[in-house]
């Protein structure tokens, strides 16, 4: 007995002093953590069920601060973890004043009227309509201490109105009539938040219109690049009209509103989006053809050639030519995620360091989410990282020489790099798209190459002859690549079973997985195994992902209920974005009419349902709410119109789904659990700067 006590007290000690040798193993590999840890901090911010008071972050700062100047004055073994933890705090300071430095007026209440603003964005929507983003935003009777910063109106309506929004220029003041409404919050509790991610984006309200868009004042002054931006859109359509064309303009400019529904449809599903959001791979395409050819150009000259440092020249005339398609493609978040990525790639190769290292993509992924914390959350951010980390480990664990001939490498090395970048990707897309192409990697194979041989090295070729007026062959070249692109995405998306559906997962699985690829990736020796537990508990969780038996939108205008057979909805037509969604989310997409056709009930505007021995009922419009009398035998009583609440049943009408946003009934031990998906109190982007309530 007095051995096993003896142990027992040695225990502590014991794990200390391996803990302390463990990471001292790591010494040299631990700066590829230092993003994880902020991330971590950011992560924690985001998922707080309250919004912590600003004296909390501000202290969550200063001991930040602290630790990381305390761990390195520390030469002890336990620095790196006061590091890591220095950083976790720093990252939930950070998240949490960009949270408040973006702080705009959000629209309280429904607005109808007049609505005049600049406009600073154009692109489609989801429902593949024309929609403005407008600033110097003007609403009737709102005074401008009220008004939102920035509103986003879809431009629905005849087709000639909408074509006339093609006639418009970023830049120009115009006015139109139209709804407005604060922007909408998840469509079930633990969905994607939409009204956070206009919170971020200084969206303060969102709507459509049927009128047309009338001119009140040209672009003056500013803007002056968005507008050199659209109007090398215009050319370039003008030079290849037609899908081409407009793929052309997304991939030069980053100005997707020409490209119809159907193109990005295809694209998407056969895993060949990457190609048209300006990324990672666009950049460094065009950074690499253009350092390879400043090269090539130096060593021509023998003067140049044998006296000029010609790898460094190239780099900085590389790192000017990103820079500027970053400003000529509207930079948005993923790319200056991929300029970043360049930009230290390039600098280490000033500094005569190795230009592709896990060093670099850290510092890359450091810089962003100082700048931006927010695009932790995105799809954009986890799919660029996890490829670009999954191949640099990959193409340094293979640095040694293959035994392929020479010949053959370069079709190895793009087999490897597909692979491995959809494999390191495909949680976060399925996750988010619920969605998985399972000729993806055919398709990656096919196209990838067309698009960095051909389609890249044209449109850089194409801008520089564009001031000449000489860029029609180039651009022609260009369309060339594209439409090749164009056809493998088509083809391979009308094979059978080409596309496959997934469910949603639950909150935790993501940063397991996360966390064990990483552990896997970036740990040093045989204890990086250990990052298969969490991956591996992430995927059993996913797995074991049960939906929502119910699920109320947050108008109440629209129920679903899970059947033997599917999600059943209570209506066939309106709240057609929270239909998809919801089905999407349950991995068995459907047309909403097919769900509808599900549903247990008569179809009339009293729907009922029986789920897991809880009476549910639908009522939809005044009139069919004025023929029910109290409960009227449900447990549960959803409407779109106001009902007062009578006792025996829980009622949510629209004045109730106000303060909880959508809702959702999961199975549990004692029977069904509500989930809510608005906060008491809220968090900022839920109401912390509303107007006119």
């Amino acid at each position: 007995m007095g051995r096993w006590l003896t142990l027992l007290r040695a225990a502590p000690a014991v794990a200390m002093r391996r803990g302390r040798a463990a990471l001292a193993a790591q010494r040299g590999h631990l700066f590829v953590w230092a993003p994880v840890c902020l991330g971590a901090g950011i992560g924690v911010y985001f998922s707080l069920p309250v919004e912590p008071p600003e004296a909390a972050l501000l202290a969550a700062g200063v001991c930040g601060c602290l630790l990381l100047v305390g761990a390195r004055l520390w030469s002890g073994g336990w620095s790196a973890p006061g590091i890591g933890l220095g950083l976790l705090l720093l990252g939930l300071a950070l998240a949490g004043a960009r949270a408040h430095h973006v702080a705009a007026p959000q629209l309280g209440f429904r607005h109808y009227g007049p609505i005049e603003g600049r406009v600073i964005a154009m692109d489609r929507s989801a429902s593949d309509v024309p929609r403005l983003t407008l600033d110097h935003v003007r609403l009737l009777r709102l005074a401008p201490e009220r008004t939102p910063q920035r509103v986003r109106v879809a431009l629905h309506g005849a087709p000639e109105l909408q074509a006339r929004t093609l006639d418009l220029s970023v830049g120009q003041t115009v006015a139109l009539t139209g709804h407005l409404m604060a922007p909408g919050g998840p469509v079930e509790p633990g969905g994607f938040d939409f009204r956070r991610n206009a919170w971020f984006a200084r969206i303060g309200a969102v709507g459509y219109s049927r009128t047309p868009v009338v001119l009140v004042a040209p672009a003056q002054g500013g803007q002056w690049l968005v507008r050199a931006r659209m109007a090398l859109s215009a050319r370039v359509q003008a030079k290849l009209p037609g899908e081409i064309g407009a793929f052309a303009a997304a991939l030069m400019t980053g100005d997707r509103s020409a490209m119809g529904q159907d193109t990005r449809d295809a694209l998407r599903h056969t895993n060949l989006a990457h190609l048209l959001a300006i990324s990672g791979l666009h950049m460094g395409l065009l950074s690499g053809f253009v350092f390879g050819a400043a090269r090539l150009l130096l060593l021509l000259a023998p003067r140049s050639r044998h006296h000029w440092p010609g790898k460094k020249i190239a780099a900085i005339v590389a790192l000017l030519a990103a820079a500027g398609y970053l400003a000529l493609s509207g930079g948005n978040v993923a790319t200056q995620r991929a300029f970043i990525m360049v930009a230290v790639m390039l600098g280490a190769v000033l500094a005569d360091l190795r230009a592709l290292s896990l060093r670099a993509v850290a510092l890359a992924a450091l810089l962003l989410l100082v700048l931006r914390p927010e695009a932790l959350l995105g799809p954009g951010f986890q799919m660029s990282f996890a490829a670009t980390t999954a191949l640099v480990c990959v193409f340094g664990a293979l640095r040694a020489q293959t035994p392929l001939p020479r010949w053959a490498r370069p079709a190895l090395a793009l087999l490897l790099s597909s692979a491995v970048a959809s494999a390191a990707t495909a949680p976060f897309s399925m996750a988010h798209f619920n969605m998985v192409s399972r000729y993806g990697l055919l398709a990656n194979l096919l196209a990838v190459p067309a698009m960095g041989l051909l389609a890249v090295p044209m449109a850089v070729l194409a801008a520089l002859l564009m001031p000449l007026g000489l860029d029609g062959l180039a651009l022609q070249g260009m369309a060339l690549g594209l439409r090749w692109i164009l056809a493998v995405a088509q083809e391979v998306a009308s094979w059978d079973a080409a596309l496959g559906h997934v469910v949603a997962p639950t909150g935790a699985v993501l940063p397991l997985i996360a966390l064990g690829g990483l552990f896997v990736m970036l740990w040093q020796g045989l204890g990086r195994w250990a990052g298969l537990i969490p991956l591996a508990l992430g995927v059993f969780l996913w797995s074991k992902t049960e939906r929502p038996s119910i699920l109320i939108s947050q108008s109440g205008a629209l129920v679903g209920v899970m059947t033997e057979r599917g999600r059943a909805l209570s209506r066939e037509v309106g709240e057609g974005f929270t239909a998809k969604l919801w089905l999407e989310n349950d991995g068995q997409p459907a047309d909403q009419a097919a769900a509808a056709a599900l549903w247990p009930g008569a179809v009339s505007r009293l729907r009922r349902a029986q789920v897991a021995q809880t009476e549910v009922l639908h009522v939809s419009g005044t009139r069919a709410a004025a023929t029910i009398s109290g409960c009227d035998g449900a447990a549960l009583l959803v409407s779109n119109v106001p009902l007062p609440a009578p006792p025996g049943c829980e009622v949510f009408d629209p004045d109730r789904l106000k303060t909880t946003g959508a809702v959702a009934f999961q199975r549990g031990p004692g029977g069904l659990q509500m989930q809510v998906s608005r906060r008491s109190p809220p968090r900022l982007w839920e109401g912390g700067a509303s107007w006119g309530q």
